[in-house]
């Protein structure tokens, strides 16, 4: 499905407005064509409020799960598309088709490991097979509110982010869920500031950025802040670690998209993306894909 420029625009200030974020500066695109910004970056659309992606190597598609609809009256109506890599729609509703023994309300991170799909919603952790969509369990994680991101370990280890609240009536966290289902604080207060995206290095550190700065943490198995590098904007969302120690950044807010190399000043490589949100790297084609939140679109950003 593609969209004209003016119903992208329509459809962006409306749900900006809906779901309480600052409407998008006016920037019209065309589906499968460059960014007049950035001419590495092309957009493609057919979601509903994506806000992460995963890339599943055994398929070689994009898994992008949308939102629905918001509001008390749309319980249990978020879905879970497969994306070609060249934009065009595998499955709109791989999972979400019916909901037969599914409940999937407002899913936002997810991470595809070991044949699974694993989604945050709200305080639920939720994974699903990837061979069928079928749900194969879920796991309320006390104490927490309404996750942002997720990432999981080889073993199971599932780690979230709690953005929390601007005022801070709602503390940013990160919480542990463990391969058995017991789950405790990992992070709690300073230096997390609105932490969100949340991604592996190479040893198996855990990495944050934060919405509130520019600051990107990385972290020790056992909660120690071992290193504290700073991106190009704050207001940061998206985040993938290459096994080089490569850092990608994307700003929902400012819709830049920063590079991080190690010993090296951070580099702009995108920018002008609505709503830059929890980005995925295709290693394949080396791609990072840009959910783009209420403008209903992925951004392909090329590397190469």
């Amino acid at each position: 499905m593609r969209f004209t420029r003016f119903m992208l625009l329509v459809l962006s200030v409306v749900c900006s407005y809906a779901c309480g974020e600052a409407p998008q500066a006016q920037q019209p695109f065309v589906a499968g064509q460059p960014l007049a910004t950035t001419p590495n970056v092309k957009v493609y659309g057919s979601f509903h409020f994506a806000e992460s992606c995963s890339y599943d190597p055994v398929r070689d598609v994009y898994v992008a799960p949308s939102l629905g609809n918001r509001g008390e009256d749309f319980e249990n109506d978020g879905y879970v598309s497969l994306i070609n890599p060249d934009g065009t729609v595998h499955t709109l509703k791989f999972i979400g088709e019916t909901r037969d023994g599914l409940t999937l309300n407002n899913p936002l991170g997810s991470d595809v490991i070991n044949g699974r799909l694993y989604v945050v919603d709200g305080n639920v952790v939720r994974w699903f097979d990837m061979a069928s969509g079928q749900p194969l369990g879920s796991e309320v994680i006390e104490g927490g509110t309404s996750f942002n991101d997720l990432e999981v370990a080889e073993d199971g280890t599932v780690y979230m982010t709690q953005t929390g609240a601007e005022d801070g009536s709602v503390p940013g966290r990160i919480y542990r869920m463990m391969p058995d289902g017991t789950s405790a604080l990992f992070v709690d207060g300073s230096p997390l500031t609105r932490p969100n995206g949340i991604a592996f290095d190479a040893d198996g550190n855990i990495v944050v950025v934060n919405v509130g700065t520019a600051d990107v943490l990385t972290f020790s198995p056992t909660g120690e802040l071992l290193r504290t590098e700073q991106s190009l904007d704050p207001g940061n969302d998206g985040l993938v670690v290459l096994d080089d120690g490569t850092k990608y950044v994307s700003s929902v807010r400012q819709g830049t998209v920063a590079r991080l190399r190690p010993g090296q000043p951070p580099e702009m490589v995108a920018s002008g993306i609505p709503s830059a949100a929890s980005m995925c790297y295709d290693p394949t084609r080396e791609r990072l894909i840009v959910p783009m939140n209420s403008w209903f679109a992925l951004a392909f950003v090329e590397l190469r």
